[in-house]
């Protein structure tokens, strides 16, 4: 079956071909989730949840522009909506000069690690360097979909990248400590 079949087999509710396309991108959409969550139960419901939106909303898809992007879109838009609904997205605008580069070599640390980091960053923080860093929104495109201004946006893209630097920095200093060079 092709991809446009299995859709049009999904706009008609055919429960087997839901779960045809379940199974072709739930891992896909699931890295998506798990980039937005704070662990990963909260990204397993995401996904979950956001599945059941791409079922209600497939017959939405018009076959102009790629099915993926829709489907990615579909799950951040969900993912946010699910953030939209606190309070903790109401910040106000700070401003924070210093722009936090991050420069890593390939050997500095893991993709667990990093991922698990990205994580633990404050709601406010991790979806807005997701949306910016990771899937190339602008801040304004940011600033609209989390109802917030661009100043806040950049603020917390700042505040999250220092976050970030100072716990690959604490990494890395553990890791000289544990393995001191010899002299």
């Amino acid at each position: 079956m092709d991809l446009k079949e299995l859709i049009n087999d999904c706009k008609n509710n055919n429960r087997k071909a839901q779960e045809q396309l379940y199974r072709l991108y739930s891992g896909k959409l699931f890295a998506v989730c798990l980039k937005y969550s704070r662990n990963y139960a909260e990204a397993q419901d995401n996904l979950q949840d956001g599945f059941l939106i791409i079922f209600q909303k497939i017959g939405q898809y018009s076959f102009k522009g790629s099915f993926d992007g829709w489907l990615k879109r579909v799950m951040i838009n969900n993912v946010l909506q699910q953030y939209r609904q606190q309070t903790f997205l109401s910040l106000v605008n700070e401003d924070i000069a210093e722009d936090y580069e991050i420069e890593l070599d390939d050997d500095d640390i893991s993709l667990d690690y990093l991922l698990k980091i990205i994580q633990e960053l404050p709601d406010r923080y991790r979806l807005v360097f997701n949306l910016y860093v990771i899937d190339g929104y602008s801040h304004a495109e940011i600033a609209e979909m989390l109802n917030i201004n661009i100043g806040t946006s950049k603020s917390n893209l700042a505040r999250g990248r220092m976050i970030l630097k100072e716990k690959i920095e604490q990494l890395k200093n553990e890791e000289t400590n544990k393995f001191p060079s010899a002299k």
